[in-house]
């Protein structure tokens, strides 16, 4: 029996074995049967080993020049999630951090590690080939590749895989241009194949990573490469890979690849079979991080808290690599017992990152001591050189670069290691197969910080501005007033990003304004030989922003002016919003462009959850939509029913389901008068690939046959996620469930809920229906098609009763019970503690819970409504009055006209005509939720008011004040109903 750890050489001719600390035994290969099995062992065991030497150690931003920290000691669980479909994402990544951090109160599925090829829950269950991960700049990526393989090493995980093989980008792109077979290109890299002279790796379970697609500098042209499929054939590393990922090329291996979303599409979508997102830290595991990071527990708590007290350290700290940045400044803050304040904005925590560093570089370096000066000639001059690198790199849009972008900007190679070891966490250099370097910062906000701070103190020091075409100031002069200098070069900061149609340097806007305080540019003296501005200059640049998102830009700059608010601490704007919505005294018919803008960065801002999204919380109109977009766009669900939207609400809704940032899900539009045109809108936005709506309801929205074409095109779509539609009490009538069948029979379908009550549909429409799902019957699990046939008894003509026990002792009863007068003398009614002791209000006996129909007649004015029973009976206040607590809904009645109140809320609706008397239905379908209001007249309903909610106990029947008779109702055919959207017709 040899043991796999005591072949110490081999060939395919010859093993080499120690049988002893000094006896070697040579066998010929010829003798052992086994000997393939043998050699592939003893590659793995080397390959494993290898890897563990490698990915053992985490260097924290920094490259090999600093001290590594144990992987398994400091490793934290990332939150890795079904990442969709695999589409570019141009977005700035910091604002794709602002919405990821966010609280998903709706479960998602969350993958382990080591769990990145086992198939998706509620998916099929076929073999998973090929695995994209995305996720931002210091999310974790890499570091989460380096876990996978060393668990790997370690005969942790995946005991399945006999080799795996991790390569990245930066690797690659040296072999540009050269020629190897995928065989050679293994020996390469990963020598224990070479010397195992294994060629062919079909028959194993082989598992290859490509880490940093978004730093790849091949061309991956998937289109006009050429095909290969013999790994022994010799072609450029660009059609290696082309091949590899298509599945031409070693098909039975298993591909995972990691990319920033912005370079996601360079991978077809069709060649990968699930699509992964890393999401960073959610807040339990920021705290976890910070305890491994941080032994001390009185400590750790110090800078949980302080992390916690700041929204933007907090939003930032859902990335990795920021938790290590945040822990290296407080921990040395705190160990150094300085008594200044701690960093709270994201430009304070990078300043002092950067002394942080300068003063290790300094000590270790220089020979200085702690307490030396930290801007000392040569620092300086390193940052400076920084800066202008990570400027020139920021207006081309690299990332990476390399020694020809260092010379260029003056930087002496020779010297670069210097550079990267004075400034390990700043500025990596990653060295490659041939040890040719590559540089990049440790994360884009850092590159953008550097670059920021270049163009600050370059103006400050010479009065040049690098935003400016003509770069140099005319005005610059002695006599120019040290005010207006700084503030010319923040105008044409925030002028010129503001254009920015990607927000690509909102950033950056935010790290050079913030600059300006006087707290972060006394940190900042040694690198300025001028003054940096005066008070009456900050002041003027707080102004200047004010005005322009009085202005109102488009919602994402406003935004960031808000955050640029921040960085100079100021607060005015928002602290005035808040107060309102405090006290709740926001009266949103009085806001100024300014205050809606404050109010969104508020909501998108606060900790409250932002899962469900109600609008008619704020302001339940089109321009309280239009002003709010940017938080529909933050939310999964909105609900936005009765809210008097039109056809311009569904354009500007489409813009959101197209955003590739949208979190919207669940959109409910129910009774708005959007019409056909309105629909078609929307739906343009539905079909787009980006969108991801899985729920729509569009309930009694004056549809007709017209917008069943327009959906039906949407169900049959590839790129459609809907599972839930509800298109009730709508004029689709036969013609356009017909028109909607065609969409159902389409192989695309995923409806699961298809709600089509009150449509006028008749046997010949249902008919259609059961076609259709007889054609395609995979998906549809539940569909309602109640009130659609002449006669239909699933509706109550309720016979209602009050009762005297309820009734205040001014209102008299009569008629048995089915009429009440308000009186001016005290009824002698008997002591009871249902009775309401002031309000003039009485209830109905009866309790229902299906779906009722009735109707009253008045005089004067009356509130009509329904009510829990448990609502107060005694006192002055509003929550004895009906329709003013949560546990009623009221129907106020008049000759000046209506409106419907629930829980404070009012809602006034314009009267068809003035009249001192009237009648008046209600109708409630209490499963659904739904409790409607309408003015009888003759024989027709005029729709007033719908109440959607999720009722919870038994509702009766209230009314309050003059004179008012229950009337015997006729049986409703509701069959014969038109629509139910405002000021629509129904027909008895």
């Amino acid at each position: 029996s040899i043991q796999h750890d005591s072949i110490i050489y081999h060939n395919r001719e010859t093993l080499v074995i120690m049988k002893t600390s000094t006896t070697r035994m040579l066998i010929p290969c010829y003798l052992l049967s086994f000997y393939t099995g043998t050699l592939d062992a003893v590659c793995q065991n080397k390959l494993k080993t290898s890897l563990k030497e490698k990915f053992q150690s985490l260097y924290e931003g920094t490259a090999k020049a600093g001290k590594p920290t144990p992987l398994n000691d400091v490793y934290t669980e990332l939150y890795i999630t079904e990442g969709g479909s695999g589409e570019v994402n141009d977005e700035h990544e910091i604002r794709q951090i602002e919405t990821a951090s966010r609280k998903q109160s709706r479960p998602e599925h969350v993958i382990k590690c080591d769990d990145i090829f086992q198939p998706l829950p509620d998916k099929d269950h076929r073999p998973i080939r090929t695995v994209l991960t995305k996720g931002m700049a210091g999310i974790g990526k890499t570091v989460l590749t380096h876990k996978f393989s060393l668990d790997w090493a370690e005969d942790k995980t995946n005991h399945n895989i006999q080799f795996l093989f991790p390569f990245s980008f930066r690797e690659l792109n040296l072999l540009s241009g050269k020629k190897y077979s995928l065989t050679d290109l293994l020996h390469l890299f990963f020598t224990e194949t070479r010397e195992a002279e294994i060629c062919r790796f079909d028959q194993s379970q082989v598992v290859l990573i490509f880490d940093g697609l978004d730093e790849c500098r091949l061309p991956l042209d998937f289109h006009n490469n050429q095909i290969l499929a013999d790994v022994t054939e010799a072609s450029t590393v660009d059609v290696l890979l082309t091949n590899l990922i298509r599945g031409k090329l070693l098909p039975s291996a298993r591909l995972w690849i990691t990319t920033r979303p912005a370079a996601a599409n360079q991978i077809p979508p069709e060649l990968v079979d699930v699509v992964t997102e890393v999401r960073g830290f959610t807040d339990t595991q920021k705290k976890e991080y910070f305890r491994k990071r941080f032994k001390e527990e009185e400590q750790t708590n110090k800078i949980i808290s302080h992390v916690k007290a700041s929204r933007s350290l907090h939003i930032m700290c859902h990335i990795p690599v920021f938790c290590w940045i945040t822990a290296s400044v407080l921990d040395r803050v705190l160990r150094a017992d300085e008594r200044g304040e701690l960093p709270k904005t994201l430009t304070q925590m990078y300043i002092h990152f950067l002394v942080v560093q300068s003063k290790i570089g300094n000590v270790k370096f220089h020979g200085a001591s702690e307490t030396d000066p930290v801007w000392n000639p040569q620092t300086c001059k390193m940052i400076l050189s920084l800066g202008k690198l990570a400027f020139n790199q920021l207006q081309k849009g690299n990332l990476i670069f390399y020694e020809s972008d260092l010379i260029e900007c003056g930087i002496d190679i020779r010297a670069a290691s210097l550079y990267s070891g004075v400034f390990t966490e700043i500025f990596r250099e990653e060295c490659g197969l041939h040890q040719d370097k590559v540089f990049c910062f440790v994360h884009l906000s850092f590159h953008e910080f550097l670059a920021a701070l270049y163009v600050f103190v370059t103006f400050i020091n010479s009065g040049v501005n690098l935003l400016s075409e003509s770069r140099s100031m005319s005005c610059w002069s002695p006599l120019l007033r040290e005010k207006s200098k700084v503030h010319l070069l923040y105008q044409s900061a925030v002028d010129k990003i503001i254009e920015s149609s990607n927000g690509h340097l909102d950033l950056f806007l935010r790290f050079l304004l913030g600059f300006s305080p006087e707290t972060n540019k006394s940190l900042l003296q040694g690198l300025l030989t001028q003054s940096g501005g005066s008070l009456q200059s900050y002041q003027e640049t707080v102004r200047y922003i004010k005005r322009k998102i009085r202005k109102n830009p488009s919602p994402e700059r406003c935004i960031n002016l808000f955050h640029c608010l921040n960085e100079l601490n100021d607060h005015s704007l928002v602290e005035e919003i808040q107060q309102s919505l405090s006290s709740g005294s926001l009266s949103t018919n009085k806001l100024s462009p300014a205050q809606w803008s404050a109010l969104v960065f508020i909501l998108l801002s606060s900790e409250k959850d932002l899962d469900v999204f109600d609008l008619r919380e704020y302001s339940a109109s089109e321009e309280g939509l239009l002003r709010l977009l940017q938080v529909v766009k933050a939310s999964r669900i909105c609900l936005l029913s009765d809210c008097k939207l039109t056809e311009r609400s569904c354009e500007a809704l489409a813009r959101v389901l197209t955003s590739k940032s949208s979190r919207l899900r669940e959109l409910d539009l129910s009774n708005n008068d959007l019409q056909d045109s309105g629909v078609e809108e929307l739906f343009t936005g539905q079909g787009s690939s980006h969108s991801r709506l899985e729920t729509l309801r569009l309930s009694s929205c004056n549809l007709s046959e017209k917008s069943c074409e327009t959906v039906a095109s949407v169900l049959s779509s590839p790129s459609s996620c809907l599972k839930g539609l509800d298109l009730s009490n709508n004029d689709l009538q036969d013609s356009g469930v017909k028109l909607l069948a065609t969409g159902l029979t389409s192989p695309h379908c995923r409806l699961e809920t298809l709600r089509l009550s009150g449509c006028l549909i008749t046997e010949e429409g249902c008919a259609a229906l059961v076609s259709a799902l007889t054609t395609n019957p995979s998906y549809l699990r539940e569909l309602d098609l109640s009130y659609n046939h002449p006669g239909d008894s699933g509706v109550n003509a309720c016979e209602l009763t009050l009762d005297p026990n309820t009734a205040n002792i001014k209102l008299s009863l009569s008629e048995d019970n089915r009429k009440v007068t308000a009186v001016t003398e005290e009824q002698l009614y008997p002591e009871h503690p249902d009775r309401f002791n002031h309000w003039k209000q009485v209830l109905c006996r009866e309790g229902l819970t299906g779906r009722c129909y009735w109707e009253v007649e008045w005089k004067g004015w009356v509130n009509i409504g329904v009510t829990y029973r448990r609502i107060k009976r005694k006192g002055k206040d509003d929550d004895c009055c009906l329709g003013e607590n949560s546990q009623s809904w009221g129907l106020f009645c008049s000759g000046n006209g209506f409106s419907a109140c629930h829980n404070k809320r009012t809602t006034d609706i314009r009267a068809p005509s003035s009249f001192d008397s009237g009648r008046a239905a209600v109708y409630l379908d209490w499963p659904a939720g739904s409790l409607s209001f309408y003015r009888v007249s003759s024989d027709t309903l005029v729709h007033l008011h719908t109440f959607n909610t999720t009722f919870t106990e038994p509702l009766h029947p209230m009314l309050q004040e003059k004179s008012v008779r229950l009337k015997q109702a006729s049986k409703p055919n509701l069959s014969e109903i038109i629509s139910f959207h405002e000021y629509s017709v129904l027909r008895l």
